[in-house]
Formats: structure tokens, C-alpha cells, sequence
């Protein structure tokens, strides 16, 4: 009799734990995870005043209190190991995981690396931290064609072949991602859209002229291959192409990423590059008017601070509250993506222990791919110099 009793203790003690949470209700429809995506984010959307929208679009977000909107910090890097936010494993350099031709190791360390990322960004969290590099929005990897030797940063990228960079890039923002179907793990970036290979000295004022062929042979396939496999955020580079600002072409983020690729995710633009408009391309007299431009060509998030004068642009009547709207969503879809707004049991990604961070396991990983590097160059039988 006992047991039958127990049993049904528990039966109705897990009703009423259902039925409760069936009755929760929200202040606002954004804030119920049972809601879709999509539905939330025009909700919130609407509840937002101009200012407060243009203030979401900064890469330093501020809190709106009023609605629970939380700060965020969208700029973090993970390149070859989660950067600047103290311990984590370090693993070979771009261009030595693309050395070893293998992209099923190169999904393995972005995985071993979106753990790590996840761990320490809910760490954070607990301590109440939202600062910058503790955030799940990465601005890697770097999918630049490393074609000129003038250029510092190459050992960041894939190298100089098409084929391997896109193979190597893929794997890597799949193992960054996460393959659940409706949370992001982390959210990665293909940079710096477009043909922006160095020099570095003359990145913010230089007007790059490539021809048909090359645009569409050499710089464009990995960006749109990362596209066709999910790349959450792409990065608008500094450099003019044609005559126009990368982060301020409408040929570039709407014809050809938004429209003729299809991308739905949001574009970023590199730190500074819309104050670039007006102090070193000269195609804007102001911020007021650079932010326009980014705007009307479909920059979502602006890394710096041009977009504060973005609410000043509307106002004026250079740029529609609609046309705002409409490259405000996509960036909250990310964070709606990565659980933002949900209970953390709700995530899976929230569950990964602190104790992955810089692991025996990672560690061995790195000296693998360190290990495949070194056999490359060891068995180049004709002895010729890297």
C-alpha cells in the first residue's frame, strides 16, 4: 500500500510541477524561451525606443534596464585558443593547423575550443562579469587569401589556396557552432570580407581593384562556402573595394552576401573601419553620415563607436527606423541563438565544466597537431626551405 502511495506522490507532485511551469507568465512575450525565435525578436524590437536600438548595435552594448536586457560585449577571439580572458589552451596558429591538411583536426581544436569558450563565459557570468573576452560571439576565423608576404597578420589565416582555406575555415566555424538544432554554442565570423590580404600599413585607406575573375575565383569562394555551411557573423574589412568602403557597400553585403549567397546572420565591421569613411576614404563629411552609410548597406554591428551617432542619422532622415529594424534583428537573433534569454538548464552548452579549460586532453590535442605539423616539414624529402 505504502508503494502505491509513494507512487502516486510522485505522479502528482510532477503534474503540479508541469502545470506550474505552464502557468509562468512573462512581462514580455521576448522573455518566454518557449516562444520562437523570430517572434521574440520582433517583440523586443517594438518595445525598443530609437535610441535604445542604435545603442544595441554598438560592439560595447550597453544594458537597457527597463526591459532586463543585460550588457554585452561582442568582441572575443579564439584564432588558436580562447585569447586575452587568462588561462586557456594555446594551440598551433592558423597556418600551421592548415599545414597539416587534416580539417577534421582542425574541427577537434575548434571544438576542444568552443568547450573552453563556453566554460569560461558562464564562469563569468557567475562572478557577475561581462566584460570584454568573456563573451560567445568570436571574430574567427580569419578566411583571408594570404597572397602577399607584406602582410604581419598571414599567420593568421589558412594560407594562400582557395580550396584548403575553405575546407579548413569550415571546420572550424562547425566545431566552433555546435550542432544543436536551436542553440548556437558559439557564434563565429568569417573575416575580413573583402579582399583585405595586406599590406597592413595601408589597410584603412587603401582601394583595392581586383578583377572579375580574381574577385570571384580567389577572394569570394570561402567566404561563400562558410555561408553555405552556417557561419554565424561575417566581418567587414577597412579597405575600399572598387571605390567603396567594404563596410559601407551595398555591392558587397547586400548583392552578393545577403542577396546572391543567402546569408540570414549578422555582419560585424572591423574596429574603426566606419570612422575610416570620413577620416581616410573621404567618402562621408561626418560620423553622422558614415553611420548612414553603414547602415543603409547592412552593417548590423559596429566595433567602435560611429553607430552612437546613428539615432541622429534617423532623425534626420537619412536612414528609415524600418531600414533599422531590419539590421537590428539579425544581431539579436544571435543572442537569442546562444541562450541569452533562456534559462541556463535550458542550454545545453551551460553545463560544460570549468575543468575543460586548458585540460590534459586539450593539451595533448595541441601537441598532436604541433606533432603533425613538425612531421610535414620533417618529411620534405627534397630538403627545400619553408
Amino acid at each position: 500500500m505504502s508503494k502505491h502511495l509513494s507512487l502516486l506522490s510522485i505522479i502528482l507532485i510532477s503534474f503540479s510541477f508541469l502545470n506550474l511551469n505552464a502557468q509562468k507568465t512573462y512581462d514580455f512575450k521576448f522573455q518566454n524561451p518557449e516562444l520562437d525565435f523570430n517572434l521574440r525578436v520582433d517583440d523586443l524590437i517594438s518595445r525598443l525606443t530609437i535610441q535604445e536600438k542604435t545603442k544595441l548595435m554598438l560592439s560595447d552594448s550597453p544594458p537597457i534596464e527597463q526591459l532586463g536586457i543585460p550588457s554585452y560585449n561582442w568582441w572575443n577571439e579564439c584564432l588558436h585558443g580562447v585569447g586575452r580572458a587568462g588561462r586557456a589552451t594555446v594551440f598551433p596558429q592558423a597556418i600551421g593547423l592548415a599545414a597539416t591538411f587534416d580539417d577534421e583536426l582542425a574541427f577537434e581544436v575548434a571544438t576542444a575550443i568552443s568547450d573552453e569558450a563556453r566554460a569560461k563565459h558562464h564562469a563569468a557570468l557567475k562572478k557577475g562579469s561581462r566584460e570584454q573576452y568573456t563573451g560567445l560571439t568570436f571574430w574567427t576565423p580569419n578566411i583571408n587569401i594570404f597572397r602577399d608576404p607584406r602582410w604581419g597578420r598571414g599567420q593568421e589565416t589558412y594560407g594562400e589556396d582557395v580550396l584548403l582555406t575553405s575546407k579548413m575555415g569550415t571546420a572550424f566555424v562547425k566545431g566552433l557552432q555546435g550542432n544543436n538544432p536551436k542553440y548556437l554554442k558559439t557564434s563565429a565570423c568569417a573575416k575580413h570580407f573583402a579582399v583585405h590580404s595586406g599590406p597592413e600599413e595601408t589597410r584603412h585607406e587603401i582601394d583595392v581593384l581586383p578583377n572579375e575573375k580574381n574577385m570571384r575565383e580567389i577572394y569570394f569562394p570561402a567566404f561563400k562556402t562558410l555561408v553555405d555551411n552556417g557561419v554565424e557573423s561575417v566581418m567587414c574589412a577597412y579597405n575600399r573595394l572598387k571605390g567603396s568602403p567594404c563596410c559601407g557597400s551595398s555591392f558587397l553585403l547586400n548583392n552578393i552576401l545577403r542577396n546572391e549567397w543567402g546569408f540570414k546572420g549578422h555582419i560585424v565591421s572591423d574596429c574603426g573601419a566606419l570612422d575610416d569613411f570620413w577620416r581616410f576614404h573621404k567618402v562621408t563629411k561626418d560620423p553622422v553620415e558614415s553611420a548612414a552609410m553603414a547602415a543603409n548597406a547592412g552593417v548590423n554591428l559596429n566595433c567602435g563607436s560611429i553607430y552612437s551617432n546613428l539615432a541622429d542619422a534617423v532623425r534626420q532622415g537619412m536612414v528609415s527606423e524600418a531600414q533599422l529594424n531590419n539590421i537590428l534583428k539579425p544581431l539579436l537573433l544571435t543572442r537569442f541563438k546562444l541562450g541569452m534569454f533562456d534559462p541556463e538548464e535550458m542550454v545545453p552548452y551551460s553545463t560544460i565544466p570549468v575543468s575543460k579549460v586548458n585540460c590534459k586532453e586539450h593539451i595533448a590535442l595541441s601537441h598532436k597537431v604541433a606533432a603533425k605539423i613538425d612531421g610535414f616539414y620533417l618529411q620534405n624529402k627534397k630538403q627545400t626551405i619553408y
